[in-house]
């Protein structure tokens, strides 16, 4: 019988790359990770249903989940889903404040209310993310309604990649906004992922006890 506690990292698309990298960086191979579409960020009212199958399908496989996603648009819904399968979520309401450290995104946000964020993966697909999951690309004149009340775009890059950064300054140019950038890393998220790697050092539970909450 293993020993060893099985654990899950049931995760956003868009971060599959950046957890992917942190497992690494952490010793993490035993942790398994699994990916739902990046593009439903532009439906986010079908992320909770999504998330339900999928855990509900994993929660006798697993001894701890970790779901990599922040509250993204959600209302809560994630949460509650939190609390009836006891595994935790990341930090904060989305990507760009656990990317951050704590309290740092607030900062931003206050003191340009009107930013439109991207990170290395929204910078890398913008036009497919953007341009065309919104419309745009098809319908031009999306382009004032969507983002005609920004007055900037804030990059934060987790590499710092050349050509990322010039991904990100085209992206800018499209949508006609100065473009500001920070060397953000991965932030709390990578705070969370070594915290939830401690897990799976931790002996499996006895098959009896293995019932009870994961957290």
């Amino acid at each position: 019988m293993s020993t060893s506690r099985r654990l899950l990292v049931l995760g956003c698309g868009a971060l599959a790359r950046e957890f992917s990298q942190l497992f690494e960086l952490n010793g993490l191979g035993e942790v398994t990770l699994e990916c739902l579409p990046a593009s439903l960020h532009n439906r986010p009212e079908q992320i909770p249903q999504r998330v339900r199958e999928r855990l509900e399908a994993a929660v006798n496989d697993f001894d701890q989940i970790l779901l990599g996603y922040g509250d993204c648009g959600t209302a809560g819904a994630l949460d509650l889903l939190c609390e009836e399968f006891s595994v935790d979520r990341l930090p904060g309401a989305h990507c760009y404040e656990f990317f951050l450290g704590e309290g740092i995104f607030e900062q931003l946000h206050d003191s340009e209310p009107a930013t439109f964020y991207l990170t290395d993966y929204l910078a890398k697909h913008f036009d497919r993310l953007v341009f065309e999951g919104l419309g745009i690309s098809s319908h031009p004149e999306l382009l004032e309604i969507y983002f005609g009340n920004y007055k900037r775009v804030v990059f934060l890059t987790q590499t710092n990649s050349a050509e990322l950064r010039s991904a990100a300054c085209d992206a800018a140019t499209k949508i006609g906004l100065p473009l500001e950038v920070i060397e953000a890393g991965y932030g709390q998220l990578e705070t969370a992922v070594a915290e939830f790697g401690i897990e799976s050092r931790k002996p499996a539970l006895p098959p009896l006890q293995a019932s009870g909450a994961r957290r």
